[in-house]
């Protein structure tokens, strides 16, 4: 294929290949370095079959990058090396016989192309992956695909999403046979695959065709439940609908903050930018926050005598399922936490709508109450509130609520960054000077006064000292 040999050896890690025994031995790239030097995209990392033991060539490859090396898989035989300056890796498996075989047992047709590395203008496509590359569609290498590892059903919606490629009919029904399956697969590796998708160009297509399976239901229950819950006359949509479009929502309003907060829009962005847990950026897990912000509802619907319909109490029932849903994916708790905060106070900036102009104390309640996520949750409740547009909704209270947003948004990027007047006094200072014993009651009184402070109330020692003897208890 023309142009293949030089789309790969732009790559380092192919070269480290080449320039170490990969020529010398019976070795293969394959998988999306293949798929993506045939698309002309980047090639950053190398995938390689070798035909008996992968050790050899693997430590071959290091000491010639003074590069690590370590077993991936004792299993599979799986063997990576990553570069020094952790720019690129390489993985290394043992071939399953011939392959041609090697290649016939893989997920797609886009991923199971092999190009010999003792000659790499060489393509070998047993399966057809190259003209459905160029089809733009995603199919089974083999009937047992997914039977075969029904982590594959998801890879489906991830890599549909990721390549833009709609998925053959054939293919898609398989998926869903499989999907109940997941179960079986352990969760590391499912949580592994629906982050690259929720973190990735397409999340609401992905989805989508999630859902398409069948494997909603079989791996986000919590999400499934969703469907059907019918909301009040503000809604337009049900609340799995909702949900989805508070995750688009949330996509457009990270991919562009300027669209709706204006001069905020960059320390916006660094701040989403900023890594959380979990191989996720604060931004890119705000919409796992999308998708659980209501999470809570189904459990919580009730209708009133009059006829309306309540949720009192999703956002902390919602809050415990975000847990929930991060321990069942062997999440770290740092995310569980993340997402259990959006959850509990995604609705404190609307109640805040209707008590405009707001007080610095108010202000200040808002931002204890929400950190250490007050910057995204105003974001969601910013995304949430332009989800919610039915036929009672006034345009008037969504552009009330997306300038309070905006004001909410300086004063959380200040508060973030601890530009704001705190108390001019310390626990110990306070103890001594009112003679009183550590304990919750001093916690009580310095909260008061950085509050105070923080409305500009108190801005001296002897405010501060004063303020705490007229509210001693």
């Amino acid at each position: 294929m023309s142009g293949l040999t030089e789309r790969l050896e732009r790559s380092a890690a192919v070269r480290a290949v080449l320039d170490a025994r990969g020529r010398e031995v019976d070795a293969w790239f394959v998988g999306g370095t293949v798929r993506d030097a045939v698309l002309a995209r980047p090639v950053e990392d190398a995938d390689v079959v070798v035909a008996g033991d992968a050790e050899p060539v693997a430590r071959a490859i290091a000491s010639r990058v003074d590069g690590f090396v370590f077993p991936l898989s004792e299993r599979f035989g799986a063997w990576r090396v990553i570069a020094r300056d952790r720019s690129w890796q390489s993985d290394l498996t043992p071939a399953r016989g011939a392959i041609e075989e090697d290649l016939a047992l893989r997920d797609f047709t886009v991923n199971a192309m092999a190009v010999p590395a003792a000659d790499p203008a060489r393509l070998l496509d047993p399966l057809g992956g190259e003209p459905d590359l160029r089809a733009g569609t995603l199919r089974a290498a083999g009937p047992r695909a997914f039977a075969d590892d029904p982590l594959r059903v998801l890879r489906l919606a991830r890599f549909a999403c990721d390549l833009g490629f709609r998925v053959d009919p054939a293919t898609g029904a398989l998926a869903a046979a499989d999907a109940p399956r997941i179960g079986e697969v352990a969760p590391e590796r499912c949580f592994y695959e629906l982050r690259r998708l929720i973190a990735g160009p397409e999340p609401r297509r992905g989805i989508d065709l999630m859902d398409s399976v069948g494997l909603v239901a079989a791996l986000l229950p919590e999400l499934e439940l969703l469907k059907g819950v019918q909301q009040n006359p503000y809604h337009h949509l049900d609340v799995w609908g909702h949900t989805l479009e508070v995750l688009e929502q949330v996509v457009s309003l990270t991919g562009d903050p300027a669209r709706v907060l204006g001069d905020d829009a960059e320390a916006v962005a660094l701040e989403l930018a900023r890594p959380l847990a979990d191989d996720l950026t604060r931004g890119q897990a705000l919409r796992f926050g999308a998708l659980l912000h209501d999470a809570g509802k189904p459990a919580t619907r009730a209708v009133s005598d009059d006829g309306r319909v309540l949720f009192w109490g999703h956002d902390r029932v919602g809050a415990d399922i975000s847990r929930s849903f991060v321990r069942r994916m062997h999440a770290s708790t740092a995310l569980g936490d993340y997402l259990a905060a959006l959850a509990q106070h995604h609705l404190r900036l609307g109640f805040l709508v209707h008590e405009q102009p707001l007080s610095r104390r108010r202000v200040y309640r808002y931002m204890r109450a929400t950190e250490p996520v007050e910057v995204e949750v105003t974001a969601l409740s910013v995304a949430d509130r332009l989800a919610t547009m039915g036929p009672k909704t006034r345009q008037r209270a969504v552009e009330d609520h997306v300038d309070l947003a905006r004001d909410l948004m300086r004063e959380a990027l200040a508060w973030r960054a601890g530009e704001r007047p705190r108390s001019p006094v310390g626990g110990d200072e306070l103890i001594a000077e009112l003679g009183m014993a550590p304990g919750p009651e001093v916690g009580r009184l310095l909260e008061q006064i950085d509050e105070a402070a923080f409305a500009r109330e108190v801005r001296t020692r002897e405010d501060a000292l004063a303020l705490a003897r007229r509210e001693r208890v």
